[in-house]
Parts: C-alpha cells; structure tokens; sequence
C-alpha cells in the first residue's frame, strides 16, 4: 500500500485522540476553572494540529478534500464512542449505533467510483 494513502488515516486517528481530549476531556472535572479548562485544551489541540495538518496536506495527494473531510468524520466517532464509553463511562444506545452506521454508510457514497 502507498503511504499517502495509509499515513492519513494513522495520523488523522492520533489527532482526533488528541482533538477528543482537548473538547471533551474536561468534562470528567467540572470543578476545574473554565479559564484553566480553556487553556489546557488549547494546549493539547495544538499537537491536534500539528498531526492534522499534515494528515490533509499528504491525503490530499490521493484523496479529495471530500473523503478527506469524510475519512476525519468516521475516525472522530469511533475515536469518540471509544472515548465516551471508556473515559466518559457512558454507554452507547441502539440508536448511537444506527446513527453511525448512517454516517459510514456516507463514506460508502463519497468514497464508491460512480460513472
């Protein structure tokens, strides 16, 4: 397989780990500062966007910005269901499910070759 096609996909799956952290994270320590809470996320977004930021500039050689844009949507919600239910503790519902089948079956039609 070609890197340019495979190094998005890892370094888009780190940067969303990271993305999640930084918006979500705080909410497991309601009692931190909105101040502190704001500059610490700040803080780990910006490794976000040094993984980001090159994922789009080296996909974009194989990959239109679409599928790009699509590939960052399904990686975000496993990253987040992952997320939410080890770190968060919440559980996913039936319709979670359903609606992430939806937006995979999204990525079906940005990615599939129509004539």
């Amino acid at each position: 397989m070609n890197w340019a096609y495979l190094a998005p996909i890892v370094l888009l799956c780190v940067s969303n780990v990271f993305m999640t952290f930084a918006w979500y994270g705080q909410l497991r320590y309601p009692a931190f500062s909105l101040t502190a809470t704001i500059l610490v996320s700040w803080g780990i977004a910006f490794f976000e966007y040094c993984l980001a930021v090159p994922a789009n500039r080296i996909g974009h050689q194989v990959y239109s910005a679409a599928q790009l844009k699509t590939l960052q949507e399904i990686i975000t919600l496993v990253v987040f269901a992952v997320f939410s239910v080890t770190w968060l503790g919440e559980s996913l519902k039936w319709n979670h499910v359903v609606a992430f089948g939806f937006l995979c079956g999204a990525a079906f039609f940005s990615f599939h070759r129509w004539s």
